[in-house]
């Protein structure tokens, strides 16, 4: 209650936002822009690419997504006077990787919109516990997993194309984890580019600092796509990202509005959605970097942080088009080593959590193994049918327990 207290002393208008902000809190703001970035781009180039994307409109992805991440940052961090992150959905990039091959853009923006606005109803009802407390948390974290399974078999299969490219990312990796875990995965990406120079298989030619000019993208609506697409990428976003979110928040012993934050978020999304912004949520990896002491010994200055990230990515937003030539000039096998490397952690969590409790196993195993399968069932992807078949299988198995 001692974060709570001084909170709302700091929360006084008269406070002003710069006398609040220290070189620690301006310097973890930094390096969450920093991690959130390195870490999972690249998965949002193959989100993209999957669905089909022209390199405007992958560039207006990453601005739609920099811009949300930005204004939602700094606006809830001043609202609020705490530390609120938010980040774009890389489990649900990752599940729009494997699910939208062979889906037009126009219907996978659709989906996006469906979804925000599933999330937005949550958030503005105050149902958002309620419903995701429907879902097992073993069931989802299995999905999580089948989802990203791909992912984690890509990095070894880059090795094929390019042998000694990811085998010095995996070393990077390895040292990275031994010895700076939180910049593990900037190190490896630092060092993939640098391998990736040497054997000339870099090329920045035509990469310049240019503002990015956002792609609307006009709608369409399927309803395959929307079961398919739209509420897995729902189920994932709420119950992988915003939930860890809200409790990376809870335990650094502040009581943040949940209900408005997820309100906010979604809200977000749905006016982002037609330039590519897909998914939009509360971070948690690289919020815990703002939310320590590490960041500042007072917990009601933090917020600061909060607030230099948000300014950090609305610059990343407004040059997405720079981003985008950059990941299309590296090679294909360090993007996808890179996006292997960065779910590791992820993929890992998501089976212990879904396996380790022995009751509803088998619905869990169920879950995990039809959404790895890929299949594609009355043009329904396989996230949702993991879904189903997952809960069946628990309520044929465990009742009403």
């Amino acid at each position: 209650m001692l974060h709570t207290t001084r909170m709302a002393r700091h929360a006084a208008p008269a406070l002003s936002v710069w006398r609040d902000m220290s070189l620690s809190t301006l310097t973890a703001g930094v390096v969450a822009v920093i991690i959130g970035y390195a870490s999972s781009a690249a998965i949002i180039f193959q989100a993209a690419a999957a669905a089909g994307a022209s390199p405007e409109q992958i560039a207006s992805w990453l601005w739609a997504l920099g811009i949300g991440m930005g204004i939602t940052s700094l606006g809830l961090s001043l609202r609020y006077r705490i530390p609120v992150l938010t980040a774009w959905s890389t489990p649900g990039a990752a599940l729009l990787a494997t699910s939208l091959p062979g889906i037009p853009i126009e219907e996978a923006i659709g989906a996006f919109l469906f979804s925000a606005a599933l999330i937005t109803l949550c958030g503005v009802t105050g149902l958002f516990e309620k419903l995701i407390q429907r879902i097992p948390p073993a069931i989802a974290a299995a999905m999580l997993a089948g989802v990203l399974l791909r992912f984690g078999l890509d990095l070894f299969v880059a090795l094929e194309s390019q042998l000694w490219l990811p085998l010095a990312m995996c070393a990077a990796w390895l040292a990275g984890r031994r010895l700076w875990p939180r910049l593990a995965i900037p190190g490896v990406l630092i060092v993939g580019c640098a391998t990736a120079a040497l054997q000339g298989l870099v090329s920045l030619e035509g990469l310049q600092l240019t503002p990015t000019v956002p792609v609307f993208t006009t709608p369409a609506f399927s309803m395959a796509t929307l079961i398919g697409v739209g509420i897995p990428l729902f189920v994932v976003t709420m119950a992988t990202q915003n939930l860890p979110g809200l409790a990376v928040l809870q335990a650094a012993g502040y009581r943040p509005p949940s209900s408005a934050l997820i309100g906010w978020t979604g809200a977000s999304t749905l006016a982002l959605a037609p330039f590519g912004g897909y998914a939009l949520n509360l971070a948690a990896i690289s919020a815990a970097v703002c939310l320590g002491p590490e960041s500042h010994q007072d917990p009601a200055r933090r917020y600061t942080a909060g607030v230099a990230a948000g300014v950090g990515y609305l610059l990343m937003g407004v040059f997405g088009a720079t981003v985008t030539t950059l990941f299309m000039a590296l090679p294909a096998a360090l993007v996808m080593a890179l996006a292997g490397l960065a779910l590791l952690g992820t993929l890992g969590s998501g089976l212990a959590s879904a396996l380790v409790p022995s009751e509803g196993r088998d619905a869990a195993l169920v879950t995990f193994l039809m959404t790895a399968s890929g299949i594609s069932l009355l043009g329904i992807g396989a996230a949702f049918w993991g879904l189903v078949a997952g809960m069946l299988t628990l309520w044929v198995t465990c009742g009403r327990r």
